[in-house]
């Protein structure tokens, strides 16, 4: 084990429906090619990445007390995630359904539960973290807007920190522009850095340009271009980049979750940038093998043998 990470905000299941899954209303049958229930939401998925690789990970978040919210929690545990403050609430476990496509899908989203949590919450679970990533800030309001706080809090504590926001249902991206002095990291896909750019009232011709302007707030940004792999910008405005892996893709859901274990896992071992990078696009790369986020998630080894090979 090599940090004791926390991970903060969203637990739960997604169902992932591959095949033939764009809706057809009329009452129209459709068949499909597959269906699995299985591990969601980016906290959860980044909290499995991150114990699959070797590292010390607990998970803060909210769950009901109900099936979902159940195996949710076991399936954590199975990861090897710390589920000792995963709240278990008397609301409805969030849901995905995920309607996956080979180079695209749609996420219909249930909340419920996992709305919830709370700045205490994840100060409490901090007591023994060196690093707190937060994941799914829009889906998180209450947290979210106690953030720039707590960051604030953690990093004079000396722990570091990571947000991946998530695309925002609202499209407003309101309240990131204040978390960003207090980051050590930003973690948004491509699309997600011109969107957060955009907020802050630049027009930024292309993604690094983006993320180039966001590293000016603060922290290093580090973004996922799907099958380009993924590149960093430092607040000194210097770019690495590393590629994908070429791969039978099954599943891509929750690989940019994975990225993100990646990236944490060898950027807190101390490894240079474009080593983290590398990491990064390689367990996003290898997620993509099996079904739903965690299904085909890398352990260090494999990792480690795509990077010397």
């Amino acid at each position: 084990m090599t940090a004791r990470v926390l991970v903060a905000g969203d637990a739960n299941l997604d169902l992932v429906l591959r095949g033939d899954v764009v809706p057809r209303f009329g009452q129209a049958e459709q068949l499909l090619a597959g269906a699995d229930l299985v591990l969601g939401s980016s906290a959860g998925i980044c909290a499995a990445g991150l114990a699959r690789l070797g590292v010390d990970t607990a998970l803060v978040a909210r769950v009901g007390r109900d099936v979902f919210g159940a195996r949710t929690r076991e399936l954590l545990a199975d990861a090897g995630v710390s589920t000792e403050s995963v709240t278990v609430v008397d609301e409805p476990t969030g849901v995905s359904v995920i309607l996956s496509a080979p180079d695209d899908r749609a996420i219909l989203t249930l909340t419920g539960a996992l709305a919830g949590v709370t700045g205490d919450e994840v100060r409490a679970a901090a007591a023994s973290a060196t690093h707190v990533h937060v994941a799914s800030f829009f889906l998180v309001p209450t947290l979210a807007a106690e953030l720039p706080a707590v960051l604030a809090e953690l990093r004079a504590r000396g722990v570091t920190t990571s947000l991946d926001t998530n695309w925002d249902p609202a499209e407003t991206w309101a309240g990131v522009a204040e978390c960003l002095p207090h980051l050590d990291l930003l973690l948004p896909n491509a699309q997600e850095a011109l969107a957060l750019a955009r907020a802050l009232g630049d027009e930024p011709a292309d993604a690094v340009a983006a993320a180039t302007l966001l590293a000016a707030r603060g922290p290093v940004v580090v973004v996922k271009d799907g099958a380009a792999g993924g590149f960093a910008v430092t607040p000194a405005g210097d770019v690495v980049r590393a590629p994908g892996l070429v791969l039978d893709v099954v599943d891509t859901t929750g690989a940019g979750d994975s990225f993100d274990a990646g990236f944490l896992a060898a950027w807190l071992d101390g490894r240079p940038l474009a080593e983290a990078v590398r990491w990064a696009a390689v367990a996003g790369s290898l997620s993509t093998r099996g079904a739903g986020g965690a299904g085909g998630q890398a352990t260090r080894a494999e990792v480690e043998a795509e990077l010397e090979a």
